[in-house]
């Protein structure tokens, strides 16, 4: 029988569902809408497929996006945020602001970002 993890603080859980490299990336290009798998790619062009499957997943499995499978030929699967998932939104938010204020702060710019079209 799997034990339960035992958390200190709001915030382990919260970077445990959505910290890392790719989660935060990816959850915030879904907050644009539904995408399929190709257009995550995409927009997140130095994932490799076998992590991008791997963050998919475990994003499910927090149920804060669903996975939709359309029996089509070929295949179509589409992410999409779950209401819960969108309760994430506000943070993401705040994340990117605050990122985008750390550029301006301590290199002078933002000319860091690359633009990007949703």
């Amino acid at each position: 029988m799997d034990k339960q993890k035992k958390y200190r603080i709001g915030v382990e859980v919260t970077l445990e569902v959505m910290g890392g490299k790719w989660k935060s990336v990816i959850l915030y290009h879904l907050t644009t809408g539904k995408k399929r798998t190709n257009e995550l790619r995409s927009l997140v062009p130095e994932i490799t497929q076998r992590m991008l499957t791997k963050q998919l997943r475990e994003l499910e499995r927090d149920k804060v996006i669903n996975r939709y499978m359309y029996n089509e030929i070929p295949l179509r699967v589409e992410y999409e945020l779950t209401e819960y998932g969108w309760s994430l939104k506000t943070i993401l938010d705040n994340i990117c602001d605050w990122g985008e204020h750390h550029l301006e702060h301590v290199h002078g710019n933002k000319d860091l970002l690359e633009p990007w079209e949703a």
